[in-house]
């Protein structure tokens, strides 16, 4: 989950690249004690996510600003709800207003995809992860819009699990070493405690890779006859995702393989942002 302090961070780094000198527009044209209130209006229907980061956007730039997050986190709203109350000091919620903005329409919108692709998915065995496609230095804040979509995290980095695509599969192969072989000396150097998960692109792969007794095979790129024929070898013996190729028009039909995991990358490199407004009104000072 984001803590606070993820959240503060990430939020005041974006706060200093939006006003470096401070918001020029409203020190001049706004009086200072002028006070404001608004209301995030959703423009179109989906799934909240990110309010506590929204939230910090206004807290970060004048503690006095309060917010109140009227829809929680995971949850559905339709067209014109109010999703949040902000009142406080007009500057500072000028000021605060793009950036909150930028966060919760983004989030937003990765919960309202990721809850489609889980949508389609109903009733099979089949989860919806993410992929690293992240935007560079918004990962937790991405990741966290999945699950509040209802999917599920891959491994958060190269640090958390061993994963032998096809690229290390070659380098590790190159020498003529067996690939069975090669995966069980990995295995033999790996901690007790670490996953292990191996790409193939090939149906003739999979006996190397299961006699190595991986955790879980990712099957990537395979068509929806190859995924239930690689789905009833592996039968059972390793975790099998499927990867490549997935969208909304296909997903269901993947999952429908038999499949344990569906990874997806589109759910964070390709997403739109969700249409939030946030309709200020200013009080006289």
């Amino acid at each position: 989950m984001l803590s606070r302090s993820q959240i503060d961070r990430t939020v005041q780094a974006a706060l200093d690249e939006d006003a470096p000198w401070g918001d020029i527009t409203s020190e001049t044209l706004i009086p200072e004690l002028a006070t404001a209130s608004a209301e995030l209006v959703a423009r179109e229907a989906g799934v909240m996510s990110g309010g506590e980061v929204f939230d910090a956007a206004f807290r970060l730039t004048d503690p006095a600003v309060v917010v109140e997050v009227l829809v929680a986190d995971g949850s559905a709203f339709a067209r014109g709800d109010v999703l949040a109350r902000v009142t406080g000091r007009a500057r500072a919620v000028l000021q605060a207003e793009r950036i909150g903005l930028n966060f919760v329409q983004r989030m937003a919108g990765i919960a309202t995809l990721t809850a489609s692709y889980v949508a389609e998915v109903a009733d099979t065995r089949a989860r919806i992860v993410d992929t690293r496609k992240t935007t560079p230095g918004l990962r937790a804040f991405e990741r966290q819009a999945v699950r509040d979509g209802g999917g599920r995290n891959h491994r958060h980095s190269l640090s958390d699990a061993v994963m032998a695509k096809d690229n290390h599969l070659a380098v590790l192969t190159a020498d003529g070493t067996d690939l069975t072989v090669a995966l069980r000396s990995a295995r033999e150097r790996m901690p007790h405690t670490t996953h292990l998960e191996v790409e193939v692109d090939r149906l003739d792969q999979l006996d190397a890779v299961l006699a190595a007794g991986v955790d879980t095979i990712m099957l990537d790129n395979f068509d929806l006859d190859d995924l239930r024929t690689g789905v009833e070898r592996i039968d059972g013996r390793a975790v099998v995702e499927a990867s490549g190729g997935v969208n909304l028009e296909t997903v269901r039909a993947i999952a429908q393989t038999g499949v344990d995991v569906i990874s997806v990358g589109a759910l964070t490199h390709s997403v739109r942002s969700l249409d939030l407004g946030l309709d200020v009104v200013i009080d006289s000072p």
